[in-house]
């Protein structure tokens, strides 16, 4: 009777319930590391300049100061001026948004098609599941940059949004083939066959039951998807694919190549652009260096072992740690010591 009773209260007081939100935020503690939060904080910074970039840019883009050409920073423009004299501070700051929009866009995009697609080509069986997974196949191997430069030749002034349509529907097939591989695994789990014994909707099975689960790998092909994107957007834009006109930090550095400020050491133009390049693609990294952590066990032991020596205050990278000896040989040796 006492064990009974002790079982029953164990249950009542459980502190995790096993619910769809609860599960849906115990999906999330992968943001929840020193990387993720580091990389999240820098990556929030460039979407805050992007909503209120022409609150925070001193000047217009295309203002031109015929007085103040190839200027270096000074106290009215912090990062110099262009060769007609705008204000580069200006320019960065209203290219974030280009990068930022296209980025986000085309990695959505890109998601929910390989979580409809991976997901469902996972769970299903038969012609389905092959037609599903050939369709991936074939994506894989068509080129991204060729086709937007194609696309783009069609236009003469092809608008972001396109452009991020383009990138999302070519970056997707590696995100659904780890998903498919991940949810052939899950779909044999008891819950899911549980689940299914009820008489669920495949609908709720995959956004109830198998989304939680999932959680970490779709925020790494989402966090992959934006990388990607905005690496092309970058690279079309400086090879002038894409009209110099839409500003972004790519257009900033093909102007600043075209009249010649890396020959005459004009840093001020292309040094900004490239290293925010370099910041949002850091920033990324972090993100899908804690998410890898999180999944990885090893990684995730590897991580919290570290922690635990730093509490201690013992040094990670010693090659020989301290080891307390037994107690027994404690006692061993005062009886010795007293015999």
């Amino acid at each position: 009777m006492t064990t009974t009773a002790t079982i029953r209260m164990a249950r009542t007081e459980d502190p995790t319930p096993n619910t769809f939100w609860a599960r849906l935020g115990s999906a999330f503690a992968m943001f929840r590391n020193a990387k993720s939060i580091t990389g999240l904080a820098i990556l929030g910074f460039f979407v805050l300049i992007a909503i209120f970039a022409d609150v925070l840019a001193p000047f217009s883009p295309t203002q031109v100061d015929n007085t103040a050409r190839f200027q270096p920073p000074s106290a009215e423009h912090w990062l110099g001026t262009t060769h007609i004299g705008e204000d580069v501070l200006s320019q960065v700051i209203h290219g974030t948004r280009g990068v930022i929009v296209v980025g986000f866009l085309a990695a959505i995009l890109a998601t929910v098609i390989a979580i409809v697609v991976g997901v469902v080509s996972g769970y299903v069986r038969g012609w389905k599941s092959a037609g599903l997974s050939a369709l991936t196949n074939v994506f894989l191997v068509i080129p991204g940059l060729p086709l937007i430069i194609i696309v783009a030749s069609m236009f003469e002034e092809p608008p972001l949004v396109l452009i991020a349509a383009v990138l999302g529907i070519t970056g997707w097939a590696w995100g659904a083939r780890v998903l498919r591989a991940q949810t052939m695994s899950l779909r044999n789990r008891d819950f899911i066959q549980a689940a299914r014994a009820n008489g669920e909707p495949l609908r709720r099975i995959i956004a109830v039951e198998m989304l939680p689960n999932l959680m970490a790998l779709i925020a790494a092909s989402f966090v992959g998807t934006v990388t990607a994107a905005i690496l092309g957007l970058t690279t079309l834009s400086y090879i002038g694919v894409i009209p110099v006109n839409t500003y972004n930090w790519g257009t900033i550095l093909n102007w600043a190549s075209a009249q010649g400020a890396f020959r005459q050491n004009q840093w001020w133009w292309y040094l900004p652009p490239g290293l925010c390049i370099a910041a949002i693609g850091v920033a990324l990294s972090l993100i899908n260096f804690g998410i890898d952590e999180y999944v990885n066990p090893r990684l995730r032991s590897a991580g919290e072992r570290a922690r635990a020596m730093k509490k201690k205050g013992l040094d990670v990278n010693d090659a020989v740690t301290v080891v307390r000896a037994p107690a027994s040989t404690h006692r061993t040796t005062s009886k010795d010591s007293t015999a």
